[in-house]
């Protein structure tokens, strides 16, 4: 099995649009591989997050994303949650998603809640809910939020994607041996995983 690691923040549009792309990059070999994917904050508390009504985003959004989106053809919206949600707690959700086999499927409901429902993602109630709809035991992930059961897990993914990967920025994809930061075609990310199970195989 190839192992593919994406370093990536639920409030980053590109790490939604890296999910996307690598999907449709996956079809037909994505039996192949195991993908795992790897907490990183981007604004960590206590920095400030950043707020949709102000110049940066509605600027970044105009000029870059919302274009992106449309090459891709993925619907996606500048959410109106303000100031954005700091991730921590999702995160730490997504580790217990994970130990109940649902990471894949619980990052995804983190991005389309975000980005295409404008969800708050930083509230517990709404992740509970999130992890419920994707079959997850809501009393459990409940209290283990509620417990900071997970905090420690997440403290040292982060820790193992500031230092020992050297992450600085997202979406990163770690393919095999080939590190990869930001998002490539969909056709060049697939050549890329093709060649990392070629050189495997041999």
């Amino acid at each position: 099995m190839l192992q593919i690691k994406i370093y990536s923040d639920f409030v980053c549009p590109y790490c939604f649009f890296g999910e996307v792309v690598l999907q449709k990059a996956l079809q037909g070999i994505e039996k192949s591989v195991q993908i795992e994917w790897m907490p990183f904050e981007l604004r960590p508390y206590p920095t400030p997050t950043l707020k949709p009504e102000e110049d940066y985003l509605q600027n970044t959004w105009r000029d870059s994303v919302y274009p992106m989106a449309d090459q891709l053809g993925i619907e996606i919206v500048l959410p109106d949650v303000s100031p954005q949600p700091y991730t921590e707690l999702a995160f730490e959700g997504y580790q217990f998603a994970k130990e109940h086999g649902q990471g894949e499927a619980y990052t995804h409901r983190m991005f389309t809640a975000f980005f295409q429902q404008q969800q708050d993602i930083g509230n517990v109630d709404v992740l509970t809910s999130l992890a419920m709809e994707i079959g997850l035991d809501g009393k459990a992930f409940e209290q283990a939020l509620l417990n900071r059961d997970y905090k420690v897990a997440h403290q040292q993914a982060l820790q193992h994607a500031y230092k020992e990967a050297g992450i600085s920025a997202v979406p990163t994809f770690v393919i095999g041996n080939k590190m990869v930061r930001g998002l490539l075609r969909e056709q060049d990310l697939r050549k890329l995983i093709e060649q990392e199970l070629a050189s495997a195989d041999t």
